[in-house]
């Protein structure tokens, strides 16, 4: 493997975009070429300058701040386009992780690849992966979901095409809504073994390993905080499909009926589980 210098690798280059891990608990866990890049860029863009200015002062950095998160990405994107095509480099921090992760990280990347701007990664801490290498579930073939968005139809519409999935699956969820999402689980996909992780690399990290059902039950009366990865084991092969024993009539209503889709998304949704095309499901009806 060819080593390069700190002068060859490390050198922060003008016209630049770096993408800057940061820790996602102990302060410890940032890289000396993060503390590097962070020091030496013209700017930095931050989700929540409040957040990043704790880290910036705890690690000595000056690099001024420029806010940079989901509700001012597209003008603020634009801004930062322009100061990188004037020459200046710039580091996008999120509030704790591996920026472009369930951020708008992702869009400002595409803005720059789209302009011919080159765009460095400073590998570091991630949340996702931190959970996943502790979950004890497999590690050799993983999907990761990010946040479950939208309506409780919606969010049900989601797990139930990932459920027959054998890979392990990363969920993140903020603390009001955690039980709501593992009672969401539990009904589409079975009492699956998951790994519930908090406060990952603090002092007071937690990690619990159980059933979906034993998680819905403790999170019943204890308050859930903090963020929270969510692991989840992958289907099995001795698991069976929730409409194993459903006519086709009946596995059309479930999801016209409980996942509220209109009648000809549900029949398409029934062919795919069943492996069939849309026209045998519609023949089936009439």
């Amino acid at each position: 493997m060819t080593e390069f210098t700190d002068s060859e690798k490390n050198r922060v280059e003008s016209g630049t975009l770096y993408l800057v891990a940061t820790p996602i608990g102990n302060l410890s866990d940032i890289s000396e070429r993060a503390v590097k890049v962070l020091n030496e860029v013209s700017f930095i863009a931050a989700e929540d300058t409040r957040v990043t200015s704790k880290l910036l002062f705890a690690s000595g950095i000056r690099s001024p701040l420029f806010s940079y998160h989901e509700h001012n990405k597209k003008e603020a994107g634009e801004k930062i386009i322009e100061r990188l095509k004037s020459g200046q480099s710039c580091a996008v921090v999120t509030d704790a992780g591996t920026p472009a992760i369930s951020d708008p990280g992702e869009d400002i990347v595409k803005s720059c690849i789209d302009s011919n701007i080159p765009v460095v990664s400073v590998p570091g801490a991630c949340a996702a992966i931190t959970a996943l290498t502790v979950s004890g579930l497999s590690t050799r073939r993983f999907a990761f979901e990010g946040f479950l968005e939208g309506s409780d139809a919606e969010k049900r519409s989601r797990l139930a095409e990932i459920a027959s999935d054998k890979r392990t699956t990363v969920f993140y969820e903020a603390p009001h809504r955690l039980s709501e999402t593992l009672s969401i689980m539990l009904s589409e996909l079975g009492d699956r073994r998951i790994s519930l992780c908090r406060e990952l690399t603090k002092i007071n990290e937690e990690i619990l390993r159980v059933r979906l059902s034993e998680a819905v039950r403790i999170f019943e009366s204890t308050v859930p905080r903090g963020e929270f990865v969510i692991v989840v084991e992958g289907c099995t092969s001795e698991e069976t499909p929730f409409w194993e024993n459903m006519t086709v009539s009946e596995h059309v209503a479930y999801y016209s009926q409980k996942m509220g889709m209109d009648k000809m998304s549900a029949m398409k949704a029934t062919a795919k589980d069943r492996g069939v095309s849309k026209n045998s499901i519609y023949k089936e009806l009439i």
